[in-house]
């Protein structure tokens, strides 16, 4: 259940940007403040079709995409990987699995929350935000390959002798 905070969050954004508080938009959203994980937008419409009857895909989609855009929800997805949201706001990086696109929160004192990106307004460029990623296996899909993997095998072979049998070959009659 979203907390008193977190809701009142929610419709100052959602109002700040004229955007009507309907059921849709906040069933979703309190679906959302109690997850720890980055869900698809498949995965929200599987944990709110049950409670909003008629829900659509779509308008889950649309739902997502309104929620990120007043702030209260943001995107969080790596390169080639599905599309996923992140209930949390505030700046924090991210692990994900090369394998499986598992996305975990990343919070360590050794990776600064606060960089400093470079000025690229030479270049026509301004920077509005960015996120950090470190890419590797999930201890799931590492316990996955080294299940996968053959046993490696020791071959026995039989020991040499000093001496090695006398070929015969037979002699042609003639």
């Amino acid at each position: 259940m979203a907390t008193p905070a977190r809701l009142q969050q929610f419709e100052a954004a959602c109002r700040a940007h004229g955007i009507p508080v309907t059921v849709q938009r906040r069933r979703i959203f309190e679906a959302l403040c109690d997850r720890t994980d980055h869900p698809t937008p498949e995965e929200v419409y599987a944990a709110v079709k049950d409670t909003l009857p008629g829900v659509s895909r779509t308008t889950v989609y649309r739902v997502l995409e309104t929620l990120v855009r007043v702030g209260v929800l943001a995107k969080a997805s790596s390169p080639g990987a599905v599309r996923r949201v992140d209930p949390r706001t505030s700046r924090h990086h991210h692990l994900v699995c090369q394998r499986c696109d598992r996305l975990v929160d990343l919070d360590d004192a050794a990776v600064p929350h606060r960089i400093r990106p470079p000025d690229l307004r030479g270049q026509g460029f301004t920077i509005a935000d960015y996120s950090i990623y470190f890419a590797g296996l999930c201890a799931a899909c590492q316990e996955k390959t080294a299940a996968a993997r053959p046993p490696k095998r020791t071959v026995r072979r039989p020991a040499r002798t000093t001496k090695r049998p006398k070929r015969t070959i037979p002699r042609a009659r003639g």
